[in-house]
């Protein structure tokens, strides 16, 4: 399929917010369900091993005008929380059988708060993972939960999760994310190949496909974007940081693009790719996800990280991408991003790595201002790094 062909797909999925591809998969076979969640993680392989559907839900993607959603909800907050609140009353997820709410901040608990309030009768889960990284302590207490959740998605699908069903899931979605990293090297080693926009895009058509579906999507997409004949450009390579609950606007990623930025990785949709490596298929599948999360987890301000200087995972991934930059794009109001980046821009500052930094919303529609910064970032990169 030719790459033209596959982003204008994913960008249909991501215009569409009816979630047509959701519902198409649910009136495919009678007694089909679906589980919502938030960024940044879930354990999406529980909810697959029961034959249900995980679906991201990252907002309204600024095309949607908040009305009630302002009604639950104080002005100096984040967009998101809001325009999922929006969707909800709207009746765009009259589908989903139940709602998970991780642990991202303050807002998103009070939202599984109101949720348990707007649909009473529907489950809601507030999703708290572990703030103890010792296995006997943490590890035990996340073991706990997952198995509540385990027996929970169990009752609303309607059977026995089994520990066959959840290594199937865990290979499922470990092969999803090898398809995640052959389009991370590809950004890595050839950014030219693999516009911002269009690896956005794909990757965020994951929240709504089923896994296997996805995974042949990452890599249609991958051996297209090889193919395509597309030009080098003497452009700044970065990494942004800063988008792992609320998403930019797709004009703003499309900004920095233009600005002369070639992004080769970002933080966006960072559950997704959350483990970094392959989970075991053998053995305890609950300990093989507890283990997962306490020991092999993306660093996000959102995840307490024990024993690690804040900043020096950064430092670490902006040598790995061979990064000459970075760029702190937050969204307004977030305290998670907000408290963190002073740590993160210390850290940089000591290895003497550029940076610069800019807040948005979901619905942002001017770009101007943040194109003239990201530009003239990026020109000063190139005229001032050491060769």
């Amino acid at each position: 399929m030719p790459v033209e062909d596959i982003i204008a797909r994913v960008d249909a999925i991501y215009h569409d917010l009816q979630f047509t591809e959701v519902r198409r998969w649910l009136d495919a076979e009678p007694g089909r369900k679906a589980i919502g969640y938030l960024p940044t993680y879930v354990p999406r392989e529980i909810i697959h091993a029961a034959g249900m559907l995980p679906v991201g839900i990252l907002g309204g993607a600024g095309q949607l005008e908040i009305i009630r959603g302002d009604a639950y909800f104080q002005s100096y907050i984040c967009q998101m929380p809001r325009s999922t609140i929006e969707l909800a009353l709207t009746g765009r997820l009259d589908f989903l059988s139940g709602f998970l709410f991780p642990s991202i901040c303050d807002v998103i608990r009070n939202l599984s708060g109101i949720w348990k309030i707007l649909y009473p009768e529907k489950y809601s889960r507030y999703f708290d993972p572990p703030q103890n990284y010792d296995p006997a302590v943490g590890g035990h207490y996340y073991s706990d939960e997952l198995r509540t959740l385990v027996r929970d998605m169990g009752q609303i699908a309607g059977r026995t999760i089994t520990d066959a069903d959840l290594r199937a899931s865990i290979a499922a979605y470990n092969d999803n994310r090898r398809a995640l990293g052959e389009l991370g090297s590809l950004r890595e080693t050839e950014p030219w190949r693999v516009p911002a926009h269009e690896a956005y895009l794909v990757v965020r058509a994951g929240t709504v496909l089923p896994v296997g579906e996805h995974t042949l999507l990452l890599r249609e997409y991958v051996a297209a974007a090889r193919a395509a004949k597309r030009q080098k450009r003497d452009q700044t390579r970065v990494v942004t940081v800063g988008s792992f609950c609320e998403q930019p606007p797709l004009g703003l990623i499309k900004t920095l693009e233009l600005a002369g930025c070639y992004v080769v990785w970002d933080d966006t949709q960072l559950g997704q790719h959350w483990f970094e490596n392959d989970l075991p298929t053998t053995g305890d599948p609950i300990e093989a996800l507890s283990t997962a999360f306490l020991r092999d987890s993306a660093p996000s301000a959102s995840r307490y990280e024990p024993e690690v200087e804040k900043g020096t995972q950064l430092v670490q991934l902006v040598k790995r991408k061979r990064a000459e930059g970075v760029i702190f794009a937050a969204p307004s109001f977030c305290d998670p991003a907000l408290l963190d980046q002073p740590m993160l821009q210390r850290a940089l500052d000591g290895t003497q790595v550029p940076w610069t930094a800019f807040k948005y919303a979901e619905n942002l529609g001017q770009f101007q201002v943040i194109r003239e910064q990201a530009g003239t970032f990026a020109d000063s990169v190139k005229l001032w790094s050491e060769p």
